[in-house]
């Protein structure tokens, strides 16, 4: 089942002489369930693509469908409900609020949208990501690595429809990013959650079920790696 849909979608930064074509007519669809890496050199735009698809910034033209909403035919205020509700964002510096404990940043999202902690799945996402025993723990009490699990948790505490991780691994060493991505693709498989990852690392990309690279604002190549 398609999860995600996204038509013609270009962005253009500037104007005139100045400006700069960072997404150039892209199209691709993602079913239910699929894990998919986007990777690119510096300044492809692969970036770009991944916050115009988590709502973060507006296309200069072009559509987004999430689970079959139009996401940019929503207004500011509807679309951020649809992005706390649907959308999971994963970033490289983890985004923790620094006064916050972790249970309290996990459940952050819920707690915005007026919504009842569902205890059992946070102590379910405790247990998966093996942070049962930092649940009142500040982030700076937490390695990296922790901290990386605490925003995981906060991307999954709301069933979204995706979860998109921007370079989750780009912050830590190679024991840390291996956990992580294991993590992410155990959540994958477990929940049947919806992945899209940006990475420059090839070895990460090879582990995700599709490959999308992208090269001056275009899809270079797309390809199924396992089914």
């Amino acid at each position: 089942m398609e999860i995600l849909r996204v038509e013609h979608l270009s962005k253009i930064y500037g104007s005139g002489e100045t400006a700069v074509k960072a997404l150039d007519d892209i199209s691709f669809s993602v079913n239910k369930g699929e894990f998919v890496a986007i990777i690119g050199a510096s300044g492809s735009g692969k970036s770009t693509l991944l916050h115009l698809l988590g709502g973060v910034d507006r296309p200069s033209s072009g559509k987004v469908y999430v689970d079959g909403t139009d996401i940019y035919g929503l207004d500011e205020n509807k679309l951020a409900i649809f992005r706390r509700r649907q959308l999971g964002l994963i970033y490289q510096f983890y985004n923790l609020i620094p006064v916050l404990t972790v249970e309290e940043n996990m459940t952050l999202p819920l707690l915005l949208d007026g919504q009842k902690v569902d205890q059992n799945h946070l102590q379910e996402l405790l247990k998966v990501l093996t942070l049962e025993n930092r649940i009142d723990h500040l982030p700076n009490q937490l390695s990296g690595g922790q901290q990386q699990r605490v925003s995981i948790g906060r991307a999954l505490i709301n069933h979204p429809a995706l979860i998109l991780a921007d370079e989750p691994t780009g912050n830590l060493d190679s024991k840390n990013s291996e956990e992580i991505v294991g993590l992410l693709k155990g959540v994958n498989k477990q929940y049947n959650q919806t992945l899209i990852m940006i990475t420059h690392d090839e070895r990460i990309a090879l582990q995700a079920d599709r490959i999308i690279s992208i090269q001056d604002g275009k899809i270079a190549k797309d390809e199924v790696i396992r089914l």
